[in-house]
């Protein structure tokens, strides 16, 4: 009997030490398991700020290079402006001087008569060329807010309608 017990003494405590193990050995493989997890989660986590970082550059890039174009549109537009002004004075010059030439080397009076109502034609087009001021009233005596603007004299109501009440 004493055997047994011995034996079985023996069989309990080995068992005890096997569940001690096998609780260690449980918490390690879950401890790298939980690493392994969090390494992959942050591979493919980080994979997408990546390539967030490379659309931002992308976008910096392309909106600094549509800042630059813009910004030589606007000076390629300002040169254009005052080249054609610049063509307008010369123009206007130019007419002057034949009209001055005209006048004094000129005889034909049909010739100074075109100088003389093409340069009166150009200040009349000056002052017909800038905008009327704007106004806050209508023409005449009634306004857009008389009660029968917009209608048309004369008119009255289509037989066809029904009676509002």
């Amino acid at each position: 009997m004493k055997a047994s017990r011995h034996a079985s003494g023996t069989a309990l405590k080995g068992n005890n030490v096997y569940e001690s193990n096998i609780d260690w050995i449980l918490a390690i493989v879950s401890g790298l398991a939980g690493i392994g997890i969090g390494a992959l989660g942050y591979h493919l986590l980080n994979a997408n700020v990546a390539r967030n970082q490379k659309v931002r550059q992308r976008l910096a890039e392309t909106e600094l290079e549509l800042s630059q174009v813009k910004d030589s549109l606007n000076d390629h537009f300002a040169r254009a402006a005052d080249l054609v002004g610049s063509i307008q004075r010369q123009s206007q010059e130019l007419e002057q001087q034949l009209a001055q030439g005209a006048e004094r080397l000129c005889d034909d009076l049909q010739i100074k008569r075109r100088f003389a109502s093409s340069s009166s034609r150009d200040d009349l087009d000056s002052v017909a060329e800038s905008p009327a001021m704007p106004r806050d009233y209508a023409d005449g005596d009634r306004g857009t807010l008389a009660e029968d603007f917009g209608l048309r004299r004369g008119d009255e109501e289509p037989a066809g309608q029904p009676p509002r009440y």
